[in-house]
């Protein structure tokens, strides 16, 4: 109490500025703006207050007034917190406002810094993560929980953990959940699309932890936003803001919806049993509609309450269209003018090789990008290692762009062996056009670089007789010795006076 009348006489008496004040009592400028500031919503002046004992200073400035008087004060008052806290929320709307039309119902309630200080006080009964000022309708918050569920084989019995999504409201705290089989980009950008549906309407931006389905770089300031995860942004008009690295705090919401989570839906099932994702998704969702409906202690609405009230009519609506996920690839085209991607290959028009293009896989197909312009379309593939080639992709006399040519494959084979370049020739013209066999014609010839030039051509000689074609298949030949002739191991012995004669055992 005496560095508060110190602060207060330096202040009213000796006209000492707010930040000098600071400097000669050793506090905080907020400190000294709570001090003065509780003075004045007491309503007293300097001097009222001068001649007070400590205690009764005290019980002015912090209002120590008993639980059962306060309550019954702020009956007569007659002040709806939940309300006031629910108004807030929406778009342009103030204390001072409220307070004002709370004036007009009760003109002998509380002015406006005694209302102001009451509402501050309830805010304080309310736990952390409620106490920070959301909007209605702005952010959605999503995360995984480190905590997961599991499935078990029918068959095998095999016990297989997998993912949890959580999403949650920031005002609401209106909480959707699911299992998925993993945290790929895939499941992930799903995810949202399927708690959106849940919502039937989105936010205006969403904040996300800095997994790598969501962000392939974190930076504090302008993190890189995976490609897939901005396409699903542009097509529902949201911002993504994810949180800053080792800054839980930016998504407390959600990170409190993930403990709820594990404490009333995967508690609850923890001794049940489920064989597939969508039997144990139907056991979350019914358990879910269950806890978005519970009435929260110190509100008391339920989350689904206050997400009808005040988020949804804030949200944006679901756009029209149905969402598509697309995935994204940046592969370099290679000297034979096709990109693998998922080990399958496209051609793109020739001239591009060696330029780092962008390909996006939807709907069954696969087109290509080089800054922005789409230079192929494709459909994709079935089978692994399987080639999608457009003739007009060729170059003239299909000449590749490289030293490597078709030719110049048979005269480096013909210099291994004849059984080399019988099968490099094979391998090339078992394709629809002859650029398909050179990827492969290419890693096989590079074998003779590491293992020798006699082992690969006696690899040859048995691809040729077995039927092989791949270079996996050459590559294990040589890698397991399988080339090499077996040899009789003929053993003599020199030194023969350790060895026990057959009179020994006589």
């Amino acid at each position: 109490m005496r560095r508060i009348r110190d602060c207060l006489r330096l202040y009213y008496e000796n006209n000492t500025s707010q930040a000098q004040i600071s400097k000669i009592l050793g506090i905080s400028r907020s400190t000294v703006q709570d001090y003065l500031s509780r003075l004045t919503i007491a309503s007293l002046a300097y001097n009222d207050i001068r001649a007070l004992p400590d205690a009764d200073l005290e019980q002015i400035l912090y209002r120590k007034v008993p639980r059962e008087v306060t309550s019954e004060l702020s009956k007569s008052k007659e002040v709806d917190f939940n309300y006031i806290r629910t108004e807030l929320a929406k778009a342009g709307v103030t204390l001072r406002l409220l307070w004002e039309e709370y004036k007009k119902i009760t003109p002998d309630g509380y002015q406006y810094s005694q209302f102001c200080f009451h509402y501050q006080q309830w805010r304080k009964t309310l736990k952390i993560y409620m106490r920070q000022e959301h909007i209605a309708g702005e952010k959605l918050y999503v995360d995984y929980s480190g905590k997961k569920p599991f499935i078990v084989n029918r068959h095998t019995g095999l016990i297989i953990e997998v993912e949890l999504f959580v999403m949650c409201w920031g005002f609401s705290q209106y909480i959707y959940a699911e299992a998925q089989e993993d945290q790929k980009i895939s499941s992930w950008v799903m995810g949202h699309v399927h708690a959106f549906i849940y919502f039937d309407c989105v936010s205006k931006y969403i904040v996300p932890d800095n997994l790598k389905s969501a962000v392939t770089k974190a930076y504090i300031y302008d993190p890189d936003v995976n490609q897939s995860y901005t396409d699903l942004a542009e097509h529902y008009n949201i911002g993504v803001l994810p949180a800053r690295p080792y800054h839980p705090k930016d998504k407390a919401k959600v990170e409190n919806s993930v403990l709820l989570i594990q404490r009333w839906i995967l508690a609850r099932l923890r001794n049940q049993t489920f064989h597939s994702i969508d039997e144990l998704n139907r056991s979350i969702r019914r358990l879910l509609d269950d806890l978005n409906n519970r009435p929260m202690q110190k509100l008391h609405k339920s989350r689904q309450e206050l997400f009808i009230e005040v988020d949804k009519p804030n949200a944006q609506p679901l756009p029209v269209e149905h969402y598509t996920f697309k995935d994204w690839y940046a592969p370099t085209i290679n000297l034979d003018y096709h990109i693998e991607i998922a080990r399958r290959y496209y051609s793109v028009p020739w001239h591009y090789y060696g330029k780092k293009i962008k390909a996006c896989v939807e709907n069954g197909t696969v087109a290509i990008f080089y800054n922005s312009t789409r230079i192929a379309f494709h459909d994709v593939l079935d089978k692994e290692y399987a080639y999608s080639t457009t003739p007009d992709h060729m170059p003239p006399r299909h000449k590749a762009q490289h030293d490597w040519t078709i030719e110049s494959l048979f005269s480096k084979a013909r210099a291994i062996g004849q059984n080399t370049e019988t099968l490099i020739r094979k391998i090339i013209n078992s394709k629809n056009f002859p650029q398909q066999g050179m990827r492969p014609s290419m890693g096989i010839l590079r074998l003779g670089e590491k293992y020798g030039n006699d082992r690969l051509e006696a690899a040859s000689v048995i691809a040729l007789q077995f039927g092989m074609n791949r270079t996996v298949q050459i590559t294990d030949l040589l890698k397991n010795g399988k080339d090499k002739p077996l040899e009789q191991s003929t053993e003599t012995v020199e030194n023969t006076k350790n060895i026990r004669g057959e009179t020994y055992y006589g």
